[in-house]
């Protein structure tokens, strides 16, 4: 019998697999699955089958994840390592959807297991990053309408006109941004609570045009290692491992996070401590997205909102990367709209975008009212 599915869902399997993906006949791709309907998995099946590829599936769920987390041994975590790099390295495409209806399911997971098992899976993300092609992306729950402040109906409306938006016209319009950072040495930050430099000189940039990330809308580059220096503030809350951040506020000195706080500044300082990479920043990036204007505890959303940039302790990407490596990769949100305080970024002394707004003329073409 045949699945009776929302059309929305084919539509969003086509992109994934068409465009996303780019997935070719006779290709392998392995599609995970974290608490999604049945539904859109069957339609992730047939979009694959349909351009001639091969589909493997992983369901999983996040409730059963953490009770094998608050088990797990270095013994198992370097078993699951393996098996799972095992099967990446056989695939030439990767899709995960996540969905739970907890967000904050892992919050009691210990720290420290956290940290251990993410140390020790690292290489299965690192491959699947720089070997594959591929795409991540969040389902809609009542739990992110919840943090988003939406009814679930009017959410899932959001999230469908925003991650099947027309990403091919977003990607054009990213193009002279892309190529003004890659020429790029310094830059500067301005805003409440913020003044913060560092240089991006020789490490390029990379436009993010809903072909690893949907919802998209990105470009990113990555501090040179020991060149930031000064103060960030953030004002959009951040989730990780399971644990809600506000407030969070990094001072940096060459390059290093010498002092970081928050409303729980201990948690903060135990994750940024789990290796010493965790303390330089990994990537640097402003958001634009027309259609995510407020946060809404999903960094996948949040970090393309319109007008806000993501600072990054953590781990490098190989592309536009300053080679430091960390079992963190965390991004921390400033929207800088007049609404959230307003704010600056300045490259190589010239005004780039104010309050959330790009002001040179071949920018424009990135401000909502352009991009909708």
């Amino acid at each position: 019998m045949k699945f009776m599915t929302d059309p929305r869902y084919t539509k969003l399997a086509k992109l994934l697999v068409n465009y996303s993906c780019a997935l070719k006949k006779g290709e392998r791709i392995l599609l995970d699955m974290i608490d999604v309907p049945d539904e859109f998995t069957v339609e992730m099946i047939r979009a694959v089958r349909a351009a001639g590829a091969t589909p493997f599936v992983e369901t999983r769920h996040t409730r059963v994840g953490r009770e094998q987390l608050l088990g797990m041994t270095e013994a198992q975590a370097a078993d699951v390592r393996d098996l799972e790099l095992f099967r990446m390295k056989k695939m030439a495409a990767y899709v995960a959807v996540r969905g739970s209806a907890n967000a904050t399911e892992n919050a009691d997971v210990p720290g420290a297991l956290m940290q251990m098992y993410s140390k020790i899976i690292r290489p299965v993300l690192d491959y699947r990053v720089n070997k594959t092609r591929w795409c991540v992306l969040r389902w809609p729950t009542p739990s992110m309408a919840q943090a988003a402040a939406m009814s679930t109906e009017a959410f899932e409306n959001l999230y469908f006109d925003v991650c099947t938006m027309d990403y091919a016209k977003m990607a054009k319009a990213m193009i002279p941004l892309e190529k003004l950072m890659r020429k790029t040495d310094k830059v500067h930050i301005k805003g409440p609570g913020t003044d913060l430099t560092f240089s991006i000189k020789g490490i390029g940039a990379k436009k993010c045009e809903g072909t690893r990330n949907i919802p998209d809308g990105e470009v990113f580059s990555c501090p040179n290692l020991k060149s930031a220096n000064g103060v960030i503030q953030f004002n959009t809350p951040t989730l990780y491992s399971g644990t809600k951040f506000e407030n969070v506020k990094l001072e940096l000195k060459d390059g290093k996070i010498a002092h970081a706080s928050a409303n729980n500044t201990k948690r903060l300082n135990e994750i940024l401590d789990t290796d010493a990479g965790a303390r330089y920043i990994g990537e640097f990036s402003l958001g634009f997205n027309p259609h995510i204007q407020n946060p809404m505890c999903d960094i996948l959303f949040d970090e393309k909102i319109a007008g806000s940039l993501h600072f990054t302790p953590g781990q490098a990407y190989e592309d536009c990367g300053n080679r430091n490596k960390s079992a963190v990769h965390w991004d921390m949100v400033l929207i800088q709209r007049p609404e959230w305080g307003g704010g600056e970024v300045w490259f190589d002394g010239k005004l780039i975008r104010k309050d959330g707004k790009f002001l040179p003329k071949d920018l424009r073409g990135l401000n909502p009212e352009n991009l909708k």
